[in-house]
């Protein structure tokens, strides 16, 4: 299986790389971002892209991929519903079109988010957004697009989130986790986790295209 990786710097995304990595049947992972991810390994090479809103240039190294796992996300705190669209909904889209017409037999991965809003008309932006991003990334004509919607994910491996605040929490709350995941594994789920599951679904598919944690820790 040929991966290729948006994301593979922030928290999911170096558990996803991780997973990748260390699976048999993953030939080859290209991880594309504005930055390297700063990791060796023969599997793994870097596509350093500035402009993550037009693909021109690059387009040649964009093809005969079986997977994509997209793990770009920013918070919406202290963003307005313009600015909060454009990096969420523009962006992933611009990618997700020119994966689909590069790669028709390609399984997309979306990292979203628990309590999106796929009717696109609730009271929370955020949600709204990312239920636009959903609905958008199923109408394209990918061989499959699932959405995962993880809630609390807890990072394993030494991986640390680049979200300062969600760093401060994961610190805080690191002595209950593993309780909390044996509590409500409906809620909670690990970065290990959500890596593997990406994996099966590009495997195997899923029965369903949105997966909850509960879904996510069944197939992970």
């Amino acid at each position: 299986m040929k991966v290729l990786i948006f994301g593979a710097t922030g928290m999911v995304g170096q558990g996803v790389l991780r997973e990748c990595l260390l699976a048999p049947d993953v030939e080859s992972v290209v991880a594309i971002g504005r930055n390297p991810t700063g990791q060796q390994h023969p599997k793994l090479r870097d596509l350093v892209h500035r402009n993550m809103y037009d693909y021109g240039d690059v387009e040649s190294q964009l093809q005969g991929f079986d997977a994509c796992f997209f793990c770009l996300g920013v918070s919406s705190v202290g963003m307005k519903e313009p600015e909060y669209r454009h990096i969420t909904y523009d962006l992933t889209l611009a990618a997700a079109t020119v994966l689909a017409r590069l790669n028709p037999g390609m399984t997309f991965t979306y990292v979203t988010g628990a309590g999106t809003d796929s009717s696109e008309r609730g009271s929370s932006m955020w949600a709204r957004v990312k239920g636009a991003t959903e609905n958008a990334l199923l109408r394209l004509p990918f061989k499959a697009a699932y959405m995962f919607r993880p809630g609390m994910i807890q990072p394993l491996h030494g991986i640390r989130s680049k979200t300062p605040v969600y760093d401060a929490a994961i610190v805080v709350l690191k002595p209950v986790l593993g309780l909390a995941f044996r509590l409500w594994p409906n809620r909670v789920t690990t970065t290990e986790k959500v890596g593997r599951a990406m994996l099966a679904v590009a495997r195997n598919g899923a029965s369903k295209p949105i997966l909850d944690p509960a879904d996510i820790n069944a197939l992970g």
